[in-house]
């Protein structure tokens, strides 16, 4: 059984015996001094998930976890668990970019340098068979097809890709695949925003198998579309374990043209001085449709408006994404142009870095930035370790595993068209942090106290977000082009091609300003290319008339059978009930029962957890005496504290079942002072009651 110290104890093997856990009063800052990781629940569910696997006798599995939720310690923990069972003598990590191959080898280093080494490949050409985990990119092991000349299949017993719906895309695949043994993928890009396509619409079967071998979860023996173990960005939200954005929604007078649906019009004159009118839309800014003034105020809105970091009063640390590397440099320029009036004398144009591939030591800026030292730190406060640069300006380096928690403004200067990278460049700010880490004056760090990233924003001038929420067709079906004619399974005539591009360029010379601008908190229930919205389960269940009758008839149990057999596990949508029960976006878990209720129109909504504690303590009431109630009217407000608490807590179950009332001490939820508020003789009745007539499974 894997518990909650798996790694820790690995780190420091004795942690129990030391004064410093034993004290409660001292235990954070115990645990803080040693960086001691503790697996998360759901990080402890994951790895039961993979030995739940490996005993059905599956050498494949896939987890499906949204940014911040910590992939690289649940890879660890995999990997500490298939070292340790003799189901793996050594592991492969691929990756497929620089960063991330010297950002995990230094994470498991951390993590499990006492029991096991990890390398980088490149590093120790000579000596990785000394290691028991060998890092490296897909990349480096396709050169020359390097993976089959200096490798056999048979060298690592569990090869783990990490961002695996792109690590094993194309020819890198071919990596992935040479070795045999157990493969898990890593990644936080979910299924559904893989788009459909129509197999009628081609007949060549090139086009669908190179559909099917892009498609992640089939190559990781997902085929159902379940991955083995799934934890979304809502999940994490809801468990307090992510932070969800801030939206700062602000349009020009550009851009909102830019994004209408008649363009942004000009007229060119030509050389014969004939006008001829050209449109310009979002996709064309700074590829066809150039403004400075645009990008100037781009910039004046974000450093006007961005959070500031909380100990040093500094701008937080702000990635900016462009549309390209040339408008990259014209954006970096413009910051510390601004940077160098809006703080004068505290930079010499290192407030703003370009981040991009024709950068030299591109890939170092990006690891420096996560340390916290690039182009020096400690700028305002000496005794703050906090980057001078403050914000990188990027195009797409920064977009996918990039680990920076200390982030607190993201800048979308561009339109995203695709889902799949606007949540990989939401989730650079997702990651929760206490920056009073990085303080190091004993005196003033205890004066401060904590503090915690608990918010961040992100600058979407144009619409982004909106886009994603209110247009964009989650269930289009993408419609494969035909084969030419001459090639295999071709017949037919081409079809016509796409009309042409604007012919011409324009700059605008003139001025721009804001035309509307709002922040937007978002709830717990997230956005809708989070939700994993599944709008079509209730137009399928409606349409059904089987299920209709059932549910017209009452026969409920007939109709969940009928629903597990008919509707769950399908292609195309892959209906379940863990599914529905994301999109319905309640804080419990919600009976198939309920959501047909709500699909047949029979409620109108969902009650929360809170709604549903509060139906079963008046129920409770209920049952008790006039008399009774009358004698106990002042512990009404202590018994349903207890109530509520003594349902969702676990923790708080297993104290008041083993009687270690001690522990209620240091019990967040339900403290001493609150079970010394319930009455002596509601102290057991309550739990007697949920026990008896609560299913607990529902405030899961």
């Amino acid at each position: 059984m894997v518990a909650k110290d798996y790694i820790v104890l690995t780190q420091l093997p004795g942690y129990a015996d030391e004064a410093g856990w034993k004290n409660s009063e001292e235990r954070q800052a115990f645990i803080e001094k040693n960086r001691l990781r503790f697996l998360r629940d759901y990080q402890k569910r994951a790895v039961q998930a993979i030995q739940d696997a490996v005993a059905e006798g599956l050498s494949r599995f896939l987890f499906e976890m949204a940014t911040g939720t910590g992939k690289t310690l649940t890879a660890a923990a995999v990997i500490k668990l298939f070292l340790r069972t003799g189901n793996a003598q050594r592991v492969l990590f691929l990756v497929d970019r620089l960063e991330l191959e010297d950002q995990a080898n230094k994470a498991f280093i951390f993590l499990l340098k006492n029991d096991f080494t990890s390398v980088i490949y490149k590093e120790r050409r000579d000596a990785w068979r000394n290691a028991e985990i060998v890092v490296t990119t897909v990349q480096s092991l396709l050169f020359n097809d390097k993976y089959k000349r200096l490798f056999s299949p048979t060298d690592f017993d569990l090869v783990i890709s990490d961002e695996a719906h792109r690590s094993i895309g194309g020819n890198a695949r071919a990596v992935f695949e040479y070795f045999v043994g157990y493969k898990l993928g890593l990644t936080a890009t979910p299924k559904d925003y893989l788009k459909k396509f129509d197999s009628a619409t081609t007949r060549d079967p090139r086009e669908l198998e190179r559909r099917l071998l892009l498609d992640t979860y089939r190559t990781f023996g997902c085929e159902s579309g379940e991955p083995t173990f799934r934890y979304s960005l809502l999940d994490g939200v809801r468990d307090g374990c992510l932070i969800n954005p801030v939206v700062v929604d602000a349009r020009t007078d550009i851009t909102t043209q830019l994004l209408s649906d008649e363009g942004y019009a000009v007229l060119a004159v030509g050389k014969d001085d004939e006008g001829a009118e050209q449109t310009f839309y979002q996709k064309h800014f700074e590829k066809k449709f150039f403004s400075e003034a645009t990008n100037r105020l781009f910039c004046e809105t974000v450093l006007g408006h961005a959070l500031r970091d909380p100990i040093s009063g500094e701008l937080g640390k702000t990635l900016v994404f462009a549309v390209s590397q040339n408008h990259a440099a014209k954006l970096t320029q413009i910051l510390n142009e601004l940077a160098d009036r809006m703080f004068h004398g505290k930079y010499q144009s290192d407030f703003a870095v370009q981040v991009t591939s024709l950068i030299p030591e591109a890939q170092q800026y990006t690891i420096n930035f996560t340390n916290n030292n690039l182009l020096g730190s400690a700028n305002f406060m000496e005794s703050y370790r906090t980057s001078k640069a403050r914000v990188c300006v990027t195009v797409g380096m920064m977009t996918t595993g990039y680990d920076c928690p200390d982030i607190l403004n993201l800048a979308l200067m561009r339109p995203i068209f695709w889902p799949q990278d606007f949540v990989q460049i939401k989730g650079r700010g997702t990651r929760k942090h206490n920056f009073i880490e990085q303080l190091f004056d004993p005196e003033l760090k205890e004066q401060i106290g904590r503090k915690e990233k608990t918010q961040y924003k992100l600058f979407d001038f144009f619409a982004v977000c909106e886009y994603f929420e209110e247009t964009f067709n989650y269930d289009e079906v993408l419609h494969l082009p035909r084969p030419r004619p001459g090639e295999e399974g071709g017949e037919g005539p081409e079809p016509p091609p796409p009309p042409p591009p604007p012919g011409g360029m324009y700059e605008h010379s003139g001025t721009d300003l804001i035309a509307s601008f709002g922040e937007t908190q978002i709830g717990e229930e997230g956005m809708k290319v989070d939700r994993m919205f599944f709008s079509r389960f209730e137009e399928t269940a409606k349409e059904d008339e089987t299920l209709k009758s059932l549910i017209e008839s009452e026969r409920w149990d007939q109709a969940a059978e009928y629903v597990h057999a008919h509707l769950f596990d399908k292609p195309k949508d892959y209906f379940n009930l863990d599914k529905l029960r994301r999109a319905a976006g309640v804080d419990r878990r919600l009976t198939l029962r309920e959501i047909l209720e709500k699909v047949f129109g029979l409620i109108s909504a969902f009650k929360s957890k809170d709604e549903m504690l509060e139906d079963e303590f008046d129920k409770l009431l209920l049952d008790l005496s006039p008399e009774e109630l009358e004698r106990h009217t002042d512990a009404i407000v202590a018994l349903k504290n207890y109530f509520k608490a003594y349902a969702t807590d676990g923790r708080l179950r297993d104290i008041i079942e083993h009687k270690r009332f001690t522990d209620l001490n240091v019990n967040p939820s339900f403290s001493m002072a609150d079970f010394k508020a319930v009455p002596q003789e509601w102290r057991g009745r309550i739990p007697e009651y949920i026990k008896d007539y609560l299913s607990l499974n529902q405030f899961m």
